[in-house]
């Protein structure tokens, strides 16, 4: 019988150990990716893997707020096997800081929140749009929403987001701004409906550390297994701790330039990626702390493009003895960096001390408890405008016996729901074999 193993203990590779029977072998000490919960207690630094039993720590996530949209009845079921899930609605909006300015995202539907003059010239610029296929993230923007809101907002915004990558890697994702000229019209004069690919979403009850804690039960699952070379010809797999594993198929869900160079596999052209600095933060509310699940920024002195309030989706993120009072909050702030150019730990401190700083002045933290950066090494992926860097990597790959999938394995955005959905897909054709 032939031998196949997973690589990643995240969300796709959890799925395709759980529904192929597979072996699945993780680098670090806990299930769940990117998508893992941790808790760090008020005044303290220290992260728990799971909550304490006096419930007095707030609720983190490593790579920022993961919630599961596009998750189907059927999909919903499955994930209640592990975790009862709570339904939520969409709460999100566009902050512009010099003019204290809250529009409701996404902003093309709502121009009505906009001065007179800036709504109806980006209203006149987004229904006269010429039918062209731009070549670059940049041009698909400002040739589909034209250059007054570009200028305003997605131009400013995509420049921290890709870390400005947008003017250079091919348009993607056209579903994280969705363009409906009827609701563009319809949100100038009056109020549009809700719109986006996330605008219902659900999370698990008792954190997504639960959740992965109880899939990884009911899996095969190797702990703090590292790897460290890939053996394409010997077909074996070398872990940092000094052992081997033989297989016969792979699934990689690393991220693909990550397993192409363990593989030794030499592919030129390597489409770019961008890494995060996710910062999350926890103490006492400010006045002026908004009621979003998370908020889009195009300006800020520190440089970073998104802030998510963990607590505005649901106070189990607080401290037991907090969610009551409704004075404290927590928080998640993302900034972009180019790929792989990890800032010195002094760097780090003082970007923390200045992201404090601003969100005090802007009145969303009045005093903070929790204050603890983590490093995304491939948070965003891209691609170059007529690139077959994915295609060539994983036809190579394929070629070895090595198959990929995932978010990060498939160099492609898509939530946890997608992830899952890929994992169950990925058993499948391996059993096949």
């Amino acid at each position: 019988m032939s031998k196949t193993i997973i690589l990643g203990g995240g969300m796709t590779g959890l799925a395709a150990g759980i529904s192929g029977g597979f072996p699945v072998y993780e680098a670090r000490p806990e299930a769940g990716g990117i998508c893992s919960s941790y808790y760090i207690a008020p005044h303290t630094t220290q992260r728990l893997n799971q909550c304490p039993e006096d419930q007095e720590a707030y609720h983190f996530e490593l790579g920022g707020g993961h919630w599961i949209f596009g998750a189907d009845t059927e999909l919903c079921q499955w994930i209640e096997r592990f975790s009862p899930l709570k339904k939520y609605q969409r709460r999100s909006a566009v902050f512009f800081p010099q003019q204290n300015c809250y529009v409701p995202f996404p902003i093309q539907n709502h121009l009505g929140h906009l001065n007179q003059e800036v709504s109806g010239k980006a209203l006149e610029e987004i229904c006269s749009a010429a039918a062209v296929e731009p070549v670059t993230m940049a041009g698909w923007i400002e040739n589909r929403f034209g250059s007054t809101l570009t200028n305003l907002f997605f131009g400013p915004f995509h420049e921290l987001y890709t870390h400005g990558l947008w003017k250079m890697v091919a348009p993607q994702d056209a579903y994280k701004s969705p363009l409906d000229l009827q609701a563009v019209r319809q949100g100038a004069s009056g109020k549009a409906p809700a719109a986006g690919y996330n605008v219902n979403f659900v999370y698990p009850e008792y954190g997504l550390d639960v959740m992965a804690r109880n899939m990884a039960k009911v899996c095969n699952l190797h702990y703090e297994k590292c790897v460290s070379q890939i053996d394409a010809e010997k077909k074996l797999i070398s872990f940092k701790d000094g052992t081997n594993v033989p297989y016969d198929f792979l699934l990689s869900t690393l991220p693909l330039n990550q397993t192409v160079r363990l593989a030794g596999l030499n592919i030129e052209k390597e489409d770019p990626y961008t890494s995060v600095l996710v910062l999350n933060l926890g103490g006492l509310k400010g006045e002026h702390c908004p009621d979003q699940h998370w908020v889009y920024v195009p300006q800020s002195r520190s440089g970073f493009h998104r802030i998510g309030i963990y607590s505005a989706v649901d106070s189990s993120f607080l401290p037991g003895s907090y969610r009551h009072a409704g004075n404290h909050a927590c928080f998640y702030v993302e900034k972009s960096f180019a790929g792989g150019a990890r800032p010195a730990q002094a760097e780090v401190e003082a970007y923390c001390a200045e992201v404090i700083k601003e969100l005090k002045q802007w009145g969303y933290l009045k005093e903070v408890e929790v204050a603890d950066p983590t490093w995304i090494e491939v948070a965003y992926t891209w691609r170059l405008p007529g690139s077959q860097w994915v295609e060539t990597a994983t036809e190579r790959l394929r070629e070895k016996n090595i198959f990929t999938a995932g978010r990060y394995g498939k160099w492609k955005f898509q939530g946890i729901a997608e992830s899952l959905r890929d994992g169950f897909c990925a058993a499948e054709m391996l059993h096949s074999f």
